[in-house]
């Protein structure tokens, strides 16, 4: 029995939006005790590791398939890989002593700087020996087109586990299915082309038999559509971060508590996000500052993804995602002020239901092929953000791969044309973890900009604990009143 299966228009654009400078892969970095993959020598048994991995892989069959072509056509589809080869995605590599952060730091921005091979399943897993203390890391790179960061979590909930277990149980056997032959497959295509206007009809049937529920959406997603169009109309100003995007990169990161992280929402207002976004936005105008650039009348505007999966969707693969345009205030000097404010669009962008209106402009654009094209080469090229923030949703207890406990874990967004850096943010156990991938040419200072949103965020923190203080000596001057009223 032959299979494929074609890839949605979200995760088709990933493809398209790929080019020599500009990496489509998503993933992170991981640093993890040495645990039982150690050896007596320091090094990794990567047997092990390779079983390990190989024992779960059935639970994510997507990783056993590749990206092949409708002949004729440039529909991309999965099909299963009939030269799978465990060892080609799952590689090894030793850091020089000392192996320290820097040295790692260093040789995952090399790891990011290679594309994905077309050619096969599109992920890769590196493992890295040699870091200071016995510890080993991990590199992960999955190309966007496979995962988003809600999918790339379910991966993580496949590799790794909530306890030290390491027990390796044989892997089913398993044997790629057929590839259609190209007939076939131009037949399919032909067929799925040809019923657009049938869908679109079954659409406007829709609307017919539930008119509430669907107006209800139509309204939304216009209103939504609305919103981000005139966002997108106020065109941000050009900064150090944006220009022409090169193929290599750096990587960097810096993690802090959770509990602090909450304790300024709690005591100011917010969320969680908001508090993350903020403090980006600080050190972005601190960095700016120190690079002599003036941000008093500076739009700076930044993407945030949002998940909108249905509960029902949660475990599926690929993309499922929309976002939010946000005008992020680099002008305001007051970190209380910036995070009220930053508060302020999150909410207005949800209550506008922004992230409906983009995933609906984009359903639009997938309808016809060529403007599907025209809004991905479009989108590439004249994009009104400076900057990616993505909020990956995180994991409350430790992880353990094949027994050893997960460390730190540093998500690494992809960048786009004319961006110099990304920035994704990740919890786990208590704390807060923030990857920067950054372009090698345009951002070698990206240490700088870490450290600044190191210090926006310490800034907030001291913020929070000075209204702290505050309301603890307002509420003892109240109390000794009451006591002298009393006595």
């Amino acid at each position: 029995m032959t299979w494929y299966e074609c890839l949605s228009a979200q995760d088709r654009s990933y493809l398209l939006f790929e080019t020599p400078n500009t990496h489509m892969h998503v993933g992170g970095v991981s640093i993890f005790e040495p645990g039982p993959l150690a050896t007596p020598q320091g090094g990794l048994d990567m047997d092990l590791a390779r079983r390990y991995i190989a024992a779960n892989l059935h639970l994510i069959p997507r990783y056993r398939q590749r990206v092949a072509y409708v002949p004729g056509t440039d529909q991309p589809v999965w099909v299963d890989d009939e030269h799978f080869n465990l060892a080609y995605h799952v590689r090894h590599i030793s850091l020089p002593q000392p192996g320290d952060d820097r040295q790692f730091k260093r040789l995952a921005g090399q790891i990011n700087s290679q594309q994905l091979y077309r050619g096969r399943p599109l992920w890769e897993l590196w493992f890295v020996e040699g870091l200071e203390g016995g510890r080993w890391g991990l590199v992960l790179k999955n190309h966007h087109c496979m995962v988003d960061g809600v999918s790339g979590l379910n991966l993580l909930s496949v590799l790794m586990r909530p306890t030290r277990d390491a027990t390796v149980t044989e892997p089913p056997l398993w044997r790629p299915r057929p590839i259609p032959a190209g007939a076939e497959l131009r037949r399919d295509e032909f067929i799925r082309r040809a019923a657009l206007p049938l869908r679109i009809g079954r659409g406007l049937l829709g609307v017919v038999r539930n008119p509430q529920e669907r107006i209800a959406y139509l309204g939304g997603a216009l209103q939504g559509a609305w919103h981000a169009l005139r966002t997108s109309l106020e065109y941000p100003s050009e900064t150090p971060l944006n220009g022409p995007t090169g193929p290599s990169r750096r990587c960097d990161w810096f993690s802090f508590d959770l509990d602090h992280v909450k304790a300024v929402k709690n005591r100011l207002g917010g969320t969680v996000n908001d508090v993350i976004l903020a403090a980006i936005t600080g050190g972005v105008r601190r960095f700016f500052e120190g690079q002599g650039v003036d941000v008093r009348e500076m739009k700076f505007h930044a993407i945030v993804p949002v998940n909108t999966r249905t509960p029902a969707e949660h475990q599926m693969m690929g993309n499922r995602s929309s976002g939010w345009l946000l005008a992020l205030p680099v002008q305001t000097h007051d970190p209380v002020e910036r995070l009220q404010a930053v508060s302020r669009a999150t909410a207005q962008s949800k209550a506008a239901h922004e992230a409906l209106g983009i995933e609906f402009l984009s359903e639009i654009a997938a309808a016809a092929d060529p403007l599907f094209k025209l809004s991905v080469w479009m989108a590439g090229r004249f994009h009104p953000y400076n900057l990616i923030v993505s909020n990956i949703m995180g994991l409350p207890d430790p992880m353990y791969f094949a027994g050893a406990r997960c460390l730190e874990g540093y998500p690494m967004v992809p960048l786009f044309e004319n961006q110099g850096a990304a920035i994704g943010s990740f919890s786990n156990a208590g704390k807060l973890y923030l990857g920067f991938n950054g372009d090698w040419e345009l951002l070698p200072e990206l240490h700088e900009l870490v450290e600044a949103v190191n210090l926006s965020f310490t800034e907030l923190h001291q913020a929070a604990s000075r209204s702290t203080a505050r309301l603890k000596a307002a509420k003892r001057r109240r109390s000794k009143r009451t006591h002298r009223r009393t006595a």
